[in-house]
């Protein structure tokens, strides 16, 4: 069975796309096609479902998937060996972001990781589940490692290393009731609509849990995954919005009133428990640990 197959099965599995994995390939889509097909013939099963509409795998891909994920990390493990002995360092290193990492400046930890190993290539993406999707690709290999927010220190596979902590501040819209304080209480929200990001998103995640602990059910009158447009539209009166403290700048003509007792936005480094990163992902994570000490 050919590395190269393998790295092909599992672009096209997490692309869900042929067309999508041979630009990330760099290969055209027909020697795509022709490698698939030769690692289902070389298997004797389909690994993959397809119309011309979408690309689903079947139960045999789907069992290959981890299996093929930690082949390929183990033959990067071999080269990183013979890398370590030579002096250089390679490979591509898959970095899960959530869309608010203002507490964090990520912009010079990736400049300053590129400037002393610039023949490892960089991938930061976000997802559209938010930090508990970012948490699952880490567990599954997808990603190499991710910055997430989770409540909670306890996620099957994952190791979760604290970065950086702020609290959350209440916007409130212009005319309402709570206007004229400084800070609320958890139980004062009662009764209240929201503007929320959507599921799975860690500010959620945060202020779920301290309303569910409170007895709070809440109405969401809109999910928005951008915290600009979330406070326009707290500010256009749809309803209240959480916020960190680092993005208050962005919150203009609403009031931010302080939680008692505060409510603290943790930013983690979530790494794989069961698997050795790679040398690139070591050195990665190592940057990180020098820049935001555990002791901090």
């Amino acid at each position: 069975m050919e590395l190269r197959r393998l790295e092909h099965f599992v672009a096209v599995a997490e692309e869900m796309s042929f067309t999508r994995a041979s630009s990330r390939l760099h290969l055209v889509q027909s020697a795509l096609s022709v490698s698939i097909k030769s690692l289902e013939k070389e298997l004797g099963t389909l690994l993959f479902d397809r119309t011309t509409h979408r690309v689903e795998l079947t139960d045999a891909g789907r069992a290959l998937l981890p299996e093929a994920r930690a082949t390929l990390s183990a033959a990067q493990a071999a080269r990183d060996a013979v890398d370590a002995v030579t002096g250089g360092m390679r490979g591509t290193l898959h970095i899960g972001i959530m869309q608010s990492l203002s507490a964090i400046d990520l912009a010079a930890l990736l400049t300053r990781f590129r400037r002393e190993h610039p023949n490892v290539e960089l991938r930061p993406r976000a997802t559209r589940g938010g930090s508990s999707e970012l948490v699952r690709d880490v567990a599954s290999g997808e990603l190499d490692f991710a910055f997430v927010s989770v409540p909670g220190h306890r996620h099957p596979g994952i190791a979760l290393s604290p970065l950086a902590v702020e609290p959350m501040l209440l916007a409130v819209p212009p005319g309402h009731r709570l206007e004229s304080n400084d800070s609320v209480t958890i139980r004062e929200l009662a009764g209240e609509t929201f503007v929320e990001a959507p599921e799975g998103w860690g500010t959620r995640l945060l202020t779920e849990s301290a309303l569910n602990k409170a007895g709070i059910h809440r109405f969401i009158s809109v999910e928005i995954g951008d915290l600009s447009t979330l406070a326009e539209l707290v500010r256009a009166g749809l309803g209240l919005g959480f916020i960190p403290q680092s993005t208050a700048g962005i919150a203009r003509g609403v009031k931010l009133l302080r939680l008692e007792p505060e409510l603290q936005w943790e930013i983690s480094l979530a790494v794989p428990s069961a698997r050795r990163p790679s040398a690139a992902a070591a050195a990665f994570i190592e940057l990180v640990h020098e820049t935001w000490p555990s002791d901090a």
